[in-house]
């Protein structure tokens, strides 16, 4: 199982903000539970971000963005429930 830097990068978001209902030793620990469950981590890169800041549409979420340019240059699909992602030409499952 892959997840995206930017994915954690989102959840640390959300906890600080007090959007997401996570204690924040769960986020402290995160990479630790990575690590445990054998998820390998993608880093955002240079081409990732450029494909992401040219993606055209409507989507405005920048994690979204990120997301899809990294199924998109990886070739790998998305897990989430948002179909805005559909658009995209990127694999979603759920």
């Amino acid at each position: 199982m892959l997840v995206s830097a930017a994915s954690v990068w989102e959840i640390a978001t959300k906890v600080r903000l007090g959007k997401l209902d996570v204690e924040m030793e769960v986020v402290k620990n995160f990479v630790a539970y990575l690590d445990r469950e054998r998820f390998e981590t993608v880093p955002v890169t240079a081409e990732h971000g450029i494909r992401a800041g040219l993606l055209p549409g409507p989507h405005k979420d920048p994690f979204d963005r990120m997301l899809i340019a990294q199924a998109q240059v990886e070739n790998v699909p998305i897990v989430s429930n948002d179909r805005a992602l559909d658009g995209y030409g990127v694999r979603r499952l759920w």
